[in-house]
């Protein structure tokens, strides 16, 4: 017999699936809960049609049997070129190096940066020649620092900042050790996610409000911001990376086999497999499977000294929230409210399960009410002009 707890447990999965779903589309969330929506209701009388002759009505059946037996059969093609997707990701998510380098494309100097600005002993001056040799990295800060906000106070002082060096400067470490993780996250999505055109955006929007979240939530409970931030911003990296590469070997295995197909004369098989598309719920079962699998991988190869984020994430993978560190219990919480935030904004998360996930994961209202009046989506930078 299931527990009452192990009820809430499964309502709780379904949940956090859910918002899975969510990132692949709105759409594709809808179809997952059974919501059905109707475009064909007719208002008034009902047109009268006229009898089909017998003819027709044998090609109507004829064209509905193929219809049937083509979708069956692109359907069998898609279950078989899916099973090769698939061991040649499991081939490749074994292989944590090429995940790292080749997928992300993640460069040593970046977690060197990040471990740098978590050290009591953080300087500035440590930072200038690493970020200097990240050519996107310095773009971004500089162009960060020449916003209308920030610039207008420095133009009265004929202050011109147009080098990395003179931003980290401007910046301080405060401000960077907001700003500099957020922009590698952003630097290591995927340049397009398509068919799944929103994915992109959902992943940096929920990765930034989670962020945001746990920092607040560290800060009120005097725990360390800064580890919270960047624990929760990087717990996006195995679905960016398990994106990237399911995205990547679609591609080159589909193309493949349609070449092969067209050049064998294979019409029917050709046919089918030109029909068929990524498919967002094989991609939300990796998600749902293997993601923070593949996030503690990724951060165990950063390699960090004075950021504990390795036992951080295997706290935050306990189930018991007794047995968590209160970082951990920082990051459930930060997690499931930007969760339920961006569900509440699709219309896709009722009150009583609202109530039902925040009791579970234990997050206090006084919390809650907090979040309510904090802007998780920007950075509050603390700028002196």
């Amino acid at each position: 017999m299931v527990t009452k707890t192990e009820q809430i447990r499964q309502r709780v999965d379904a949940l956090e699936q859910r918002f899975n779903d969510l990132l692949l589309g709105h759409s594709f969330a809808q179809q997952q809960i059974g919501f059905i929506k109707t475009f064909d209701i007719q208002y008034g009388k009902p047109l009268k049609q006229r009898t089909l002759l017998e003819v027709e009505q044998a090609a109507h059946s004829q064209r509905q049997k193929q219809s049937s037996e083509k979708l069956q059969f692109t359907a069998k093609v898609s279950t078989k070129l899916h099973a090769i997707i698939e061991n040649a990701i499991n081939e490749q998510l074994h292989n944590a190096d090429n995940l790292y380098s080749e997928v992300l494309g993640i460069q040593d100097a970046v977690p060197t940066i990040l471990d740098i600005l978590g050290a009591k002993a953080a300087s500035v001056g440590r930072l200038e020649p690493l970020v200097n040799d990240l050519s996107w990295l310095g773009r971004e800060l500089v162009t960060l620092v020449n916003l209308p906000q920030y610039r207008q106070e420095r133009a009265n002082r004929g202050v011109k900042i147009d080098t990395p060096a003179l931003a980290i400067r401007y910046l301080g470490l405060d401000n960077l050790r907001l700003t500099i993780p957020t922009y590698a996250m952003r630097h290591w999505l995927p340049h397009s996610t398509e068919p799944f055109s929103l994915l992109k955006r959902k992943l940096r929007e929920s990765a930034m409000s989670r962020a945001i979240a746990a920092y607040e939530l560290a800060q009120l409970q005097g725990l360390n911001p800064y580890s919270a931030y960047i624990a929760a911003l990087f717990l996006d990296l195995g679905r960016v990376a398990l994106t990237r590469l399911y995205l990547r070997l679609f591609q080159q295995i589909w193309q493949r086999k349609v070449t092969l197909a067209r050049d064998e004369g294979n019409k029917r098989l050709h046919d089918a497999l030109i029909a068929i598309e990524p498919d967002p719920l094989y991609l939300r079962n990796l998600f749902v499977e293997r993601s923070l699998e593949i996030t503690r991988s990724l951060v165990e190869k950063m390699g960090f000294r004075y950021i504990g984020l390795n036992a951080l994430l295997d706290d935050f993978a306990l189930v018991e929230a007794s047995e968590q560190s209160g970082l951990a219990q920082v990051l459930v919480h930060a997690s499931c409210y930007s969760q339920y935030l961006m569900l509440h904004e699709h219309q896709l998360i009722e009150d009583d399960e609202r109530t039902l996930w925040f009791n579970y994961v234990g997050l206090q209202s006084d919390h809650v009410q907090h979040l309510e009046k904090t802007n998780l989506h920007n950075l509050a930078l603390q700028i002196d002009g």
